[in-house]
């Protein structure tokens, strides 16, 4: 086979075509140039730029790609070798430098990938925060929502209000289909339906609490996702759509049998509300979790919503009792008022009326003992007499005590000798003592003040009354009475934990301790002897002639004085102590005013001769002027006795030195007659010194006296030694010392 050594013919050369790749060639070579002076504007320009060599090897590139484009122009036309030889090393260090630059790219490609991937991780930051973003605005939309629901269920403290509009909000912000509250019954085994949000289902329908999907609910404080075909979601009619999404919450409900006025209310865990919210029907929305949070919340609120209107209910009601008890309160006061004013009233009309027939006894049995009497009648008028005075003591008992529980009574404070007093007490029993053969000790200590500030009359009383019956129930031995400034330290007993003395500068407290001989009591009776009608020693009822009331009375006057009274004994047969501690104020330190002070002295045994005095008497009671003027004309007076304040005022001249009113006269004003009788005498020393006899002894009766210019006050029952007694003090010193 023969070789065919034969040269393909050239191609003729097509002129225009040759042309257009010349022209081609030479913009192409413009384009490259070009893009250099741009990479170095972009380098220049980019001071951050991690690969600048990268970029010039780039350069190189695209430099020899131009030059080759450009050279190439010359080569359309018959060239030199020189024009072959310089295109041909451009191809070459074109070739070089693109390898070089491929080569390169190994190293670069890593560091883009992860340039890349930090790209992708900014990416889904980016995307992370949007996401979080949302979230808070759907919180804050959620919050809003709360704060809405908040402030419609909070406005209103009525619970049928409150669970309402929890439904219609709620309704209304999530767009429920319906929505559903089911209450428990007072028996807490079921859930009766009490609210709709539709009106679409009858209220009163019940469903035990037993069911799984309740104990689920009630088991966690969260809401809760329930089959819309449970029997506490079956609120909407059956079709042939498809029902939403159900979600179920437990309401906390205040247990209201353990509300306490005076305490915070008690929050049971067992009683819990249902509600139940559902979606549209026929929807492929779902319960998103801030949703869900938002129903959760409203739960919580709509549970301290309603424990607010619970307590405020009870509180309704507890006002409404407490107004009750106010008014049945109100009511008795008025009544107990009424029955102590009744009772008043009732002892001073008995005081007047019984002190009346009493004065005219004792008085009577009084004048009677002056005359001439056998022994047998000396002894039947000195019973009468003693009779007498025993039951004027106890009409004054009575009405101290009276005035004592209903608090009328009030201490008559003056300065007075308490050294004297003691003296004058014991005085006026060492007779009676001295009858039964029995001593009597005193013991005043250095430190006891010698005058003092009080209520001279009832310390007295106290003394009497508490030696005195020392004195009654003892058949042998004696009596010893020691007084004596009480220490700080000693005023405190435990025993009696109500007395609270406070020390002064200006008082001081005075412990008498009155010990006894006597027959003693058992410790479990010392109660007794305080109480009103009541005889604790011994056969008292058979020997004694007291009503029962001495130490319930002084034990009213020493609280009075601040102080307190008290009874020691170790049993029958052993004695007794009587130990009470008042409160006197020391002269010159106290606040009290400070009134004339008289020392009585030893009274004078002599009797007065009051032969020739002229005295008038107004008196409308028949029988007790005519007993009060026997008293008189027995002592020597000349007596004018009249019935009527105008007769008393029109018959009183200057010649009378004394005038006897009483001042208990029905429709006689007898400090006016006072008052008119001091007018007539335009002289000081013309006006006759003015005296009231009255049955009542109160404060009133005292100032209205002072206060009309009268000199003193004398109480029926009058004895003819009291009368004695009352004239000579009020004509020896002008007005009487102190009350007879």
């Amino acid at each position: 086979m023969e070789l065919c050594n034969c040269i393909e013919p050239p191609w003729p050369a097509d002129e225009l075509l040759m042309k257009y790749q010349y022209i081609s060639d030479f913009f192409i070579a413009l384009a490259y140039f070009s893009i250099p002076l741009e990479l170095i504007y972009f380098v220049k320009k980019s001071a951050v730029f991690p690969y600048r060599w990268v970029l010039v090897q780039f350069g190189a590139f695209i430099v020899l790609c131009g030059a080759t484009h450009l050279i190439n122009l010359w080569t359309f036309t018959l060239h030199t070798r020189t024009v072959a030889v310089v295109m041909t090393s451009a191809k070459i260090l074109t070739a070089a430098v693109s390898c070089a630059t491929a080569l390169m790219l190994v190293h670069i490609i890593p560091d883009l990938l992860s340039v890349k991937t930090r790209e992708i991780f900014l990416k889904n930051k980016a995307a992370e925060l949007d996401r979080e973003m949302g979230l808070i605005r759907t919180q804050e939309e959620t919050g809003r929502h709360v704060r809405m629901l908040t402030h419609e269920i909070r406005s209103t403290l009525d619970r049928h209000t409150i669970l309402k509009t929890t439904l219609v909000e709620l309704g209304s912000t999530l767009g429920l289909e319906e929505c559903a509250l089911w209450m428990p019954t007072r028996t807490g085994l079921e859930l009766q339906l009490s609210y709709t949000l539709r009106h679409q289902n009858p209220v009163g329908f019940t469903v035990p609490t037993q069911l799984p999907v309740i104990n689920q609910v009630f088991n966690t404080n969260r809401a809760v996702k329930i089959s819309p075909s449970s029997p506490v979601a079956r609120l909407r009619p059956t079709g042939k759509y498809m029902p939403g999404e159900v979600v179920a919450v437990r309401v906390p409900l205040l247990h209201l049998s353990d509300f306490h006025i005076h305490d915070w209310p008690e929050l049971s865990t067992k009683r819990y509300a249902l509600m139940v919210l559902m979606l549209p029907s026929d929807s492929a929305r779902q319960w998103h979790v801030h949703e869900l949070e938002l129903v959760e919340v409203v739960a919580d609120q709509v549970a301290v919503a309603l424990s607010h209107a619970a307590i405020l209910e009870e509180s309704m009601k507890a006002r409404d009792l407490l107004m009750e008890q106010n008014v049945a309160l109100d009511h008795a006061r008025r009544e107990a008022e009424t029955a102590v004013r009744a009772r008043n009233d009732f002892l001073a009309v008995m005081n007047h009326e019984m002190r009346t027939p009493m004065h005219a006894i004792i008085a009577l049995s009084s004048l009677l003992l002056e005359t001439d009497l056998s022994p047998e009648q000396r002894l039947m008028v000195e019973t009468i007499l003693k009779s007498s005075n025993l039951l004027a003591t106890l009409i004054n008992d009575v009405l101290d005590l009276s005035r004592l529980e209903d608090g009328s009574l009030q201490l008559e404070i003056g300065t007075f000798s308490l050294h004297a007093l003691f003296r004058e007490a014991l005085n006026l029993i060492r007779p009676i003592a001295s009858v039964k053969k029995l001593y009597i000790t005193m013991s005043l200590s250095p430190d006891l003040p010698q005058y003092a500030i009080g209520d001279e009359k009832r310390l007295m009383q106290i003394i009497l009354n508490v030696v005195g019956n020392a004195v009654k129930f003892s058949k042998e031995g004696g009596v010893s009475v020691s007084a004596f400034v009480a220490k700080p330290d000693s005023l405190r007993d435990p025993r009696t934990p109500d007395f609270f003395p406070i020390p002064s500068d200006n008082h001081f407290y005075m412990r008498v301790e009155v010990k006894d001989t006597g027959s003693g009591i058992n410790p479990q009776d010392i109660p007794k002897l305080f109480m009103k009608f009541v005889h604790s020693q011994p056969h008292a009822t058979k020997n004694s002639d007291g009503s029962g009331l001495g130490l319930a009375i002084c034990k009213r006057f020493v609280n009075l004085m601040e102080g307190q009274l008290s009874i020691e004994s170790e049993g029958l047969g052993k004695g007794s102590t009587a130990i009470f501690i008042v409160k006197l104020g020391i002269p010159g330190r106290s606040n009290e005013p400070k009134l004339s002070f008289v020392h009585k002295g030893t009274k004078n045994q002599v009797k007065p001769n009051f032969s020739g005095l002229k005295v008038v008497l107004l008196d409308d009671n028949s029988v007790g002027r005519m007993v009060t003027k026997g008293l008189l004309v027995h002592i020597g007076c000349d007596v004018l006795a009249v019935s009527s304040g105008d007769e008393c005022i029109r018959v009183v001249t200057h010649e009378h030195k004394v005038v006897f009113l009483d001042v208990s006269m029905p429709g006689v004003d007898s400090f006016e007659v006072a008052v008119k009788i001091q007018e007539k005498f335009s002289k000081r020393v013309d006006r006759p010194l003015i005296v009231a006899l009255t049955g009542n002894n109160d404060r009133m009766t005292k100032e209205n006296c002072r206060r009309v210019g009268m000199k003193g006050v004398i109480l029926k029952p009058v004895s003819l030694d009291k009368m004695r007694t009352a004239l000579s003090d009020i004509l020896e010193h002008g007005y009487l010392v102190e009350s007879q």
